[in-house]
């Protein structure tokens, strides 16, 4: 990874995903699966799936789904466990027509129901 990027941790302390340039979110695995927008998060379907804000992604419920290292506010963060290795990404799918956002909800205190990569899947 370069110096630039950019883990997301879930609820466990788990590095799930990352950016390297502030535009596209890659597994550790290398799959390409979603994008910031401003403050949105969007599948590359075009699927409006959350928030980005003070290094936390909420999902649709104001819940924190994932935390940098840097995010302010939301749940208490966990330990952060060791980063995977980064594998070979994959090309970036053509981006669908996005989903008009939907109003913010309240920031929660609390973690989203979503894990992991699960969060992408929708």
């Amino acid at each position: 990874m370069s110096v630039m990027s950019l883990p997301f941790y879930d609820h466990s302390g788990t590095a799930i995903a990352y950016t390297d340039d502030g535009k596209s979110i890659y597994t550790f695995g290398g799959e390409p699966v979603a994008y910031l927008d401003h403050e949105s998060v969007y599948a590359y379907s075009g699927v409006h799936l959350g928030w980005f804000e003070k290094g936390l992604i909420r999902d649709h419920n104001g819940h924190v789904v994932f935390f940098t290292r840097s995010s302010s506010g939301g749940p208490p963060k966990p330990v952060q466990k060791v980063m995977p290795v980064t594998g070979v990404r994959g090309i970036r799918p053509i981006k669908g027509i996005r989903q008009i956002r939907p109003i913010k909800a309240i920031r929660s205190p609390y973690w989203s129901s979503f894990s992991g990569e699960a969060f992408f899947q929708r």
